[in-house]
């Protein structure tokens, strides 16, 4: 299920009204706090949350468990049930994401520029945290512990709001991460979730103007146009991930090979997978070699005309295809005249998430950094690799396809906005 649930919710009750001002007012609260704590204090919190994530390991995977088994009956669809899916190797991931978070630099109070006016008037442009932060979310439990750390070591607040799907496992995270909090002397409620998965709660916390100054919603388009919809907070979207892989007629072949399987294989379901395949026309010849691994691994494809001829296990693509993210085992395929054509393709239909070209063109390759209008742009690199942890962000709290504020992997930095301090010696406006 969404975390926002279908439209037609009913009118909230006063007692969820209710819960939900208090949340929101001890987050206000708690956010004051966070903003005048220093780095130290955020750093011990933030490892004393690692410790209790560790210790707390058994539990978080029995919680999880617990939704995996809900989830399944629910008949829930296999991207779905991966994104939820805890192990231990995925809930240590995210520990190590806390531990590198609270290692990087303390981003607020960082001075981003100075100057002095003739009149004497000294200017600086310092960086302040947001303040509280209502981030919404499907499923991926990972990001409980992903945002709730981010936020922390940036200052501010979090509200969090995941899927009813991943409630337990997220319950038990946010208790560990508490732990952490109240041992550094912070408060627990510095990191909350949203203590129901009655639907009309999401409807009351973008509502909540006064406690709430950012909205960060997390999932399918769906979830975005509704929350961007609906919110009287401003709003960071982390849209839907139709990402490209364009394989320029200067590629070497067995490199192609190897980021276009990793970049659409290595997990199906994530955002930062490949999509859509462009080829050069002139690397036609050499179609059936790229296509192999995919088929090898089990992947649907779908093709134009030119690349159904290479290979008869290639379905027919339909217009639908090149505007669809699949997030399953399905990529489409076609075949393209050049580089203006393949940039041309990526701006029409990609989401500006995450695109890549391979080639040893380097011209070609600056061309394709420059023009594709994308948070994410790589050159001879998989997909994948658009991740707050992989751009040693430590983690990150969503991908941003905003062009405002935030583009790209958000973490700690992009979590802070600034102010003006002016200092004076008396100075009178004429």
């Amino acid at each position: 299920m969404n975390a926002l649930g279908a439209s037609g919710e009913t009118k909230p009750s006063a007692e969820l009204v209710a819960l939900m001002a208090a949340v929101g007012q001890r987050a206000r609260a708690a956010a004051h706090v966070l903003a005048r704590t220093p780095s130290e204090t955020k750093r011990a919190a933030l490892k004393a949350a690692a410790r209790a994530l560790r210790a707390g390991a058994p539990t978080i995977l029995e919680a999880n468990r617990r939704d995996m088994a809900s989830a399944e009956a629910a008949k829930l669809g296999a991207a779905l049930l991966d994104r939820l899916m805890l192990d231990p190797k995925r809930l240590e991931a995210a520990i190590v994401g806390i531990e590198e978070v609270a290692a990087l630099p303390d981003p607020v109070g960082r001075v981003l520029a100075s100057w002095t006016r003739p009149n004497g008037l000294r200017i600086e442009r310092v960086t302040v945290p947001i303040g509280v932060i209502g981030i919404i979310y499907e499923a991926r439990p990972n990001v409980t512990a992903d945002a709730g750390s981010l936020c922390v070591m940036a200052g501010n607040a979090a509200i969090l709001r995941g899927g009813s799907d991943s409630f337990e496992s997220s319950k038990a995270i946010v208790a560990a991460l508490g732990d952490g909090l109240a041992e550094a002397g912070l408060p627990r409620a510095a990191v909350q979730l949203v203590p129901t998965v009655e639907r009309a709660a999401v409807g009351l916390l973008l509502r909540m103007e006064k406690e709430v100054d950012l909205i960060v919603p997390r999932g399918g388009r769906s979830l975005i146009e509704r929350v961007q919809a609906e919110s009287r907070i401003p709003v960071l979207a982390h849209l839907d991930g139709l990402c490209h892989v364009y394989v320029h007629q200067a590629a070497q072949l067995e490199m192609a090979r190897a980021i276009l399987l990793n970049s659409k294989m290595r997990r199906t379901g994530v955002c930062n997978a490949a999509e859509t395949l462009l080829v050069d026309k002139a690397m036609l010849p050499a179609l059936g070699d790229l296509l192999a691994p995919l088929f090898e691994a089990g992947c649907e494809i779908r093709g134009d005309q030119g690349t159904q001829s290479v290979d008869r296990r290639v379905k027919p693509a339909t217009a639908a295809d090149w505007d669809t993210e699949f997030l399953d085992a399905i990529i489409a395929v076609k075949l393209v005249s050049g580089l203006d054509e393949a940039i041309a393709h990526i701006n029409l239909h990609g989401s500006h998430h995450t695109d890549t070209i391979v080639t040893e063109d380097q011209g070609a390759a600056m061309r394709f950094l420059d023009e594709v209008d994308s948070g994410v742009v790589l050159h001879n690199a998989s997909t994948q690799f658009n991740d707050g942890g992989q751009f040693g962000m430590g983690a990150e709290i969503g991908i941003s396809t905003s062009k405002l504020h935030a583009r790209g992997p958000v973490g700690i930095e992009q979590l802070t906005t600034y102010k003006y301090k002016v200092h004076g010696s008396g100075q009178l406006r004429p």
